[in-house]
Parts: C-alpha cells; structure tokens; sequence
C-alpha cells in the first residue's frame, strides 16, 4: 500500500487527539501543493491521507497540523499554533506512519510502521 497515514497522542491528557485539523502538501519546484484536508478521528488517527489518484512517489512532503485549533477548543493556550512534519520519501518507499506526540508547550514525532 502506498499511503501516508498519522496518529495524534495528547500527552498532557495521556489520550488520542480527536478532531485535529491537518493538511498534506507535497513540494514541486520548491512551491509546495495541497494534496488533502483531513481532520483526525475520535480515535486520534488518520489512516488514508492521500487521495486514490495520488500514489505515493519519490519527492519532499509535508503535514501540517493545526493544533492551535485544537488546543483552543479545549480552553487552552499552548506556544505552537502549528506543528509541520516535512519528510522525504525515496524511491521504493511504500508507507509513511508518522504520529505526532503533542502537548501544548512541546511535541515529538517518529517515523512509525
């Protein structure tokens, strides 16, 4: 499966975040394209980011989360109104799973399976 898939963990909460506003882009020519919008299940998860006429190919990408929404709806300030997860994918590469470990002062990510 070529796919870009993520997963949101609330650390402060100890949870998924649910309801996360997100973006995936890809860079062509150094302009960056939107390829999808997508929100986070109640489970924090997005498993199927790209559309099924986008394959996944070699090239620079991104994810774009808007945490500054989320933390909003939860009464929150946090410093980070955006997490950006830009990556490369190299030829061959079949799936990228990156979750994002979040509070509203600080934030981790990985490349997961």
């Amino acid at each position: 499966m070529t796919q870009i898939s993520t997963h949101i963990l609330d650390l402060s909460l100890g949870q998924p975040a649910p309801n996360v506003p997100l973006r995936v882009e890809r860079q062509y020519a150094g302009h960056w394209r939107l390829l999808a919008s997508a929100r986070t299940d109640r489970d924090g998860r997005c498993s199927r980011l790209l559309p099924e006429e986008e394959g996944l190919s070699a090239g620079v990408y991104r994810l774009s989360f808007d945490t500054a929404a989320y933390f909003a709806a939860r009464d929150l300030e946090s410093l980070y109104p955006v997490v950006e997860i830009t990556f490369q994918v190299r030829d061959g590469e079949q799936h990228f799973h990156l979750p994002l470990l979040l509070s509203p002062y600080g934030f981790s990510t990985y490349r997961g399976s």
